[in-house]
């Protein structure tokens, strides 16, 4: 297995500028919702990173699959953060909607991935 292999991943990239984007709208929160809130979501943006990296270093498709579970579960929990914001108008509806397909994108690439494992074995 390739040390690292992560790091060529076109998904592992588009997560990393997904979180990006994610910090600096929780820099720029009113600070009744800038810790608690933006803690959260930052740390579920978070989480779609650092499991695709640890699921790429796992022995066995199966261990790969449940760790890109997980950050499809995070990406979902970071768009009910961003559609929370866009209610309250804390973000705009375009920026949302940008989001959204970022998010989008980055599922189905983790979906394409699960895709591929399954039909290999």
């Amino acid at each position: 297995m390739e040390e690292f292999r992560f790091l060529n991943w076109k998904v592992y990239s588009d997560a990393r500028e997904f979180f990006q984007e994610i910090i600096k709208i929780v820099s720029k929160l009113p600070p009744y919702l800038k810790y608690e809130f933006g803690s959260q979501l930052t740390r579920s943006a978070l989480s779609i990173i650092l499991n695709i990296a640890e699921g790429s270093g796992k022995n066995s498709d199966k261990e790969l699959n449940r760790f890109f579970d997980i950050s499809i579960g995070s990406i979902n929990e970071t768009l009910a953060g961003l559609d929370v914001l866009k209610d309250s108008k804390i973000i705009s509806k375009e920026s949302f909607e940008r989001l959204f397909e970022k998010c989008k994108s980055i599922s189905k690439q983790l979906g394409g991935f699960k895709k591929h494992i399954k039909n290999d074995n």
